[in-house]
């Protein structure tokens, strides 16, 4: 490892360790009472906030992933054990414009596009509704692959091939293999329960899935759980119910790893939007995830590998309480309107190896662990929803955000930082005075 990459670690380990910029620390949000789309009308938001001067205070003291993880059955599992108490607050889906943050300089990846795309949605109403106008017609499956079971969704679904049963609309896979999905339902569900622990790919050839009572995918039991966007398709997916248990719109109980080239439009009506108890790995693919609580949360860690991210949180844009980990991709993630909540938070360490990343919110969580310099500017006060945000790196416009909530801190990490290099903000059309980077952490107080 050469000199400066050292100096930069050092300087990021000794810095930031345990250190979160641009506000108070993030609280749990299982403390948070959900409370759905339908009732926002009925509910207000409480103004007293609960002030703690450690993060792992209030993380569920008593939920950890040995001692609280779900008792798995096929139908239902236990809740999960807590000491914090609940307190209200109003939750909204209701989204801003898509956010143009597209990378003008080696920030392009398999996921396409990096402007956000697809129209927004305050949740509700048929599948359709909430996402891409139409969903993708499937592509014709390689005449020369082999599946487990071929499925085409509806309110009464049909299949052919085995370990597959369906329950109204509800498909239920019992035994490892692997799955493809085509068609829509308005009220449905994919539900994953390997007795033997398997191996399970599900495969999304253009599908939209509503379900009014929980996940739209749900993986109960599996060994590991792979979700293949095919190349050429578009998916939406869309959750509904009050379940603080299966909090997800994708959920599951054990490592969850999504890959592929197709899109996926995520919207969260009840909780996160992707969520697993143990790891979420994303591997490619081109996501818009808009939820009431996290975009992506996971008890174990969080690894982008690859893909288009476009993030737009409730609370946080993405939570991890076991470690973070950006290797490669694009992911832009906006938090959501409390103070304490972060666009992006890692109880343990944040590892940043290469990709983008682009965050805006109300805190932030900081590389504990960088190959080069990284760059958070402190915009001195609240900033309101849809102002745009140009970060300009050595002259080269490298994103364009626009928060769906209001903001007050940015985080830039991307391969093209160094020292000696210079760095500035437009935000709502006001310029700030470049400023030359050092190796390490570059806070910024504009």
């Amino acid at each position: 490892m050469d000199t400066r990459r050292f100096m930069a670690m050092t300087a990021a380990l000794t810095l930031m360790l345990t250190s979160y910029s641009c506000g108070k620390k993030d609280i749990d949000e299982t403390a948070e009472s959900t409370v759905s789309v339908t009732e926002e009308s009925e509910t207000t938001a409480k103004t007293e906030k609960t002030t703690t001067t450690s993060e792992e205070s209030s993380e569920e003291a008593t939920t950890t992933k040995k001692s609280s993880k779900k008792e798995k059955t096929t139908t239902t599992k236990s809740a999960k054990t807590t000491t914090t108490t609940a307190k209200g607050g109003t939750t909204t889906t209701t989204s801003a414009k898509s956010a143009a943050a597209t990378t003008k300089s080696g920030g392009s990846s398999s996921g396409g596009s990096s402007s956000g795309g697809g129209n927004t949605s305050s949740g509700g109403g048929d599948y359709a509704d909430t996402g891409a106008e139409n969903v993708q017609t499937p592509v014709e499956a390689p005449t020369e692959s082999e599946y487990t079971a071929e499925i085409s969704l509806g309110s009464a679904p049909t299949f052919t091939g085995s370990n597959v049963t369906v329950d109204g609309s509800r498909v239920i896979i019992s035994a490892g293999g692997d799955y493809i999905f085509s068609g829509n339902t308005d009220d449905g569900q994919i539900f994953v329960d390997t007795a033997s622990e398997e191996k399970v790919k599900i495969i999304l050839n253009g599908v939209g899935i509503a379900n009014s009572s929980g996940p739209a995918i749900m993986i109960n039991e599996a060994k590991k759980c792979t979700v293949e966007l095919m190349d050429g398709t578009v998916s939406v997916l869309k959750d509904g119910a009050k379940d603080k248990v299966n909090d997800g719109v994708i959920f599951s109980n054990d490592t969850l790893r999504i890959k592929g080239g197709g899109e996926l439009y995520i919207y969260s009506n009840n909780a996160h939007g992707i969520a697993s108890d143990d790891d979420v790995i994303i591997e490619g693919g081109r996501y818009e995830i808009n939820s009431i609580k996290s975009g992506i949360f996971a008890h174990d860690d969080i690894t982008v590998n690859d893909g288009d991210l476009l993030i737009r949180g409730g609370t946080n844009g993405l939570k991890s309480k076991g470690t973070i980990n950006i290797n490669g991709g694009r992911t832009v993630a906006y938090g959501g309107t409390k103070d304490e909540k972060s666009s992006v938070y890692s109880e343990g360490a944040f590892n940043y190896t290469g990709g983008y990343l682009f965050a805006a919110g109300n805190m932030v969580s900081v590389p504990t662990m960088s190959y080069n310099p990284y760059i958070v500017a402190d915009l001195g006060g609240s900033r309101d929803a849809g102002t745009q945000v140009e970060l300009v790196l050595n002259g080269t416009q490298m994103a364009v955000l626009e928060p769906h909530n209001n903001f007050r801190c940015v985080m830039m990490l991307a391969p093209e930082i160094s020292a000696g290099g210079s760095f500035y903000t437009v935000v709502g059309g006001n310029s700030s005075e470049p400023v030359t980077l050092t190796d390490g952490q570059n806070y910024l107080s504009v």
